[in-house]
Order: C-alpha cells, then sequence, then structure tokens
C-alpha cells in the first residue's frame, strides 16, 4: 500500500488493516514496517469473526483457529462491494490496484495521475 498510496488517494480509497494480534504488538510491526495506513487490533477476533475470516486451519497435522488473509472493497454505502480471499501479500497490491482501476473506470472516476 505504501508504494502506492497516491493511487489509493486518486480514487479516495482509505486502507485499514486489521489483525488479532495485540495493540501493542500491532503497534510495534506499524513503527517497524511504516505501513502507511491504519492498522487496527482485533485481539477478540471480533471483526474476524464478523467477515468470516476467523478460521479452522491445518497444519502439520494440527488444527488450530487463526485468520485467514482476505481483502474487502467496501463501498460508498457500506457495503461490500468485492471480496479477495485468501490472499498473498507478495501479488496482493496489484490484484487489488487492478480492480480498484476496473471500477474506477468504470464509474468514470480514474485518476488522470496515479502513483502506480
Amino acid at each position: 500500500m505504501r508504494d502506492h498510496a497516491g493511487y489509493y488517494d486518486g480514487v479516495d480509497a482509505s486502507v485499514i488493516g486489521i489483525s488479532p494480534d495485540p495493540v501493542a504488538a500491532v503497534r510495534r510491526f506499524d513503527d517497524k514496517f511504516g505501513l502507511g495506513f491504519t492498522l487496527f487490533a482485533d485481539e477478540d477476533h471480533a471483526v474476524a469473526d464478523a467477515y468470516g475470516t476467523w478460521v479452522e486451519k491445518r497444519m502439520y497435522g494440527k488444527t488450530y483457529w487463526g485468520v485467514q488473509r482476505a481483502t474487502f472493497i467496501i463501498d460508498a454505502d457500506g457495503m461490500v462491494a468485492k471480496v479477495f480471499p485468501k490472499v498473498s501479500p507478495k501479488t496482493h497490491d496489484e490484484v487489488f490496484l487492478e480492480a480498484l482501476r476496473r471500477s474506477a473506470d468504470s464509474a468514470g472516476t480514474a485518476p488522470h495521475d496515479s502513483a502506480t
């Protein structure tokens, strides 16, 4: 996100991250990486539960509960417009930006001078 902040601003998009980690850990992570967007702690995973991203996972034969990374586009009316389930941090920004570009193009609101 921080590398494409100009584009997000150009389409009037706000980025908010939500982590199941405690507030202190979220603060350290943001301080270390300078994310450039708001990052909330959801330690009791209430938001993850509400959005269906608190899921049962399996690794090395063990079952546990954790967050499935996902991104949601919330429209101006507060409705979920698009869901990107099981996102990969390595490729996610490009996929998400392309969806925003397509959405902005179809709405006639694409920025003329983006920072991509």
